[in-house]
This record gives structure tokens, sequence and C-alpha cells, in this order.
């Protein structure tokens, strides 16, 4: 899985950077945004509707900050 590291970015900045990298990973894998903001919890499963991309939900990252994972699909 891709981590990206949105830790103390404000809204919209994480699903941007969401954006930027989902590209890194191929159809089938997996991003997780580690968002400290409270807004990324409503902003990533949204992105993911208009984008078509899954939202496969959200877990704890190691430090116990939210992390929103998101599967490629196209």
């Amino acid at each position: 899985m891709l981590e990206v590291d949105c830790r103390g970015l404000v809204c919209p900045a994480p699903v941007i950077e969401l954006g930027r990298r989902i590209g890194e990973v191929e159809v089938g894998g997996l991003v997780g945004v580690v968002a400290s903001d409270a807004a990324a919890r409503i902003d990533v499963p949204a992105w993911c509707r208009m984008t078509g991309q899954e939202y496969v939900g959200e877990e704890a990252a190691d430090d116990g900050s939210p992390r929103y994972v998101v599967r490629r699909v196209s």
C-alpha cells in the first residue's frame, strides 16, 4: 500500500494529494491517506464517489492517526 502522509494538512489538501499520487499504484492497488484533518473522513469517500475509485474504509496508522484506504479502480 502506498501511504500518503497528510498529517497537518487541512481541507482540501488531503484529497488533492490523493489525486496527485493515486497514479503511482497499479489498478487494484491501495493508497492509504493518513490525515489529521477531521474533514478527510468525509472528503476522501466523496472524492472516491466523484472519481469512480473504491473507498475501502478507515483504519489506524501506526501512530493512531486515521488512515483512509482507497483502491484504485481505473
